[in-house]
């Protein structure tokens, strides 16, 4: 027996929902780094919510690269040689949001989180990046809200070719670290190395954790 909020599929008109990236911006008061960006969507049936994931990806084939980035995508992608086979989409992130009821058109902001950790590709890729733009693709997918044929609610899944493409300008990528970490970077280490760095930092009486670094940069230096 048919759930009573589920579309009948051929009775009726299924909401058709198309999605728009307009512009992106770095949320200043966030409690971490994040960017907004600025969904427009459409729909030909007014919608009651939409419960909406999006799945960002990174997609560097789609911008060009000089030399300096080249030597700093090295450790990402190796040497240019090998960006035939190395140089490939990933995941950046999976973000969600429920947007309110609308009619025709709503613009909405997506937040996307941004970490630090230079462990995860993506982190590496933005930071690597000095100008210019990053090509973005969304994928979205989950659930609508509509009111159907004699006014009752229905449900219906977001299809999956939804997806929109966006050029993420890399400067407010920078701008939203440095709301929060200006001019600084993260290094994620075991807790023994770190333990093993605390206490040379204390035998050698050095200030800060910048002084320890160049401490032992310059003592390997030959």
């Amino acid at each position: 027996m048919a759930t009573p909020s589920l579309p009948l599929a051929g009775t009726e008109s299924l909401p058709q929902l198309t999605f728009a990236v307009a512009g992106a911006s770095a949320l200043r008061y966030a409690a971490a780094p994040t960017v907004a960006l600025e969904i427009e969507i459409e729909s030909d049936l007014a919608v009651r919510s939409l419960a909406l994931n999006a799945q960002i990806r990174i997609v560097p084939t789609k911008r060009s690269y000089d030399l300096d980035d080249e030597e700093r995508l090295l450790e990402l992608f190796g040497t240019r040689e090998r960006w035939g086979d190395t140089l490939r989409g990933f995941l950046w992130t999976n973000t969600s949001l429920v947007v309110p009821a609308f009619t025709g058109r709503t613009d909405v902001e997506l937040p996307v989180a941004c970490t630090y950790d230079l462990d995860v590709a993506a982190a590496k890729y933005l930071r690597a990046l000095r100008d210019g733009e990053v090509p973005l693709e969304l994928l979205f997918s989950g659930t609508v809200f509509y009111l159907g044929d004699g006014g009752l609610l229905r449900t219906a899944q977001i299809p999956w070719e939804s997806e929109a493409q966006f050029r993420l300008p890399v400067r407010v990528w920078r701008e939203a670290m440095d709301n929060h970490f200006p001019n600084s970077a993260w290094l994620r280490l075991h807790t023994e190395v770190f333990d093993r760095l605390v206490a040379y930092r204390a035998g050698r009486t050095l200030p800060t954790w910048d002084a320890t670094i160049d401490d032992l940069l310059d003592r390997a230096e030959p």
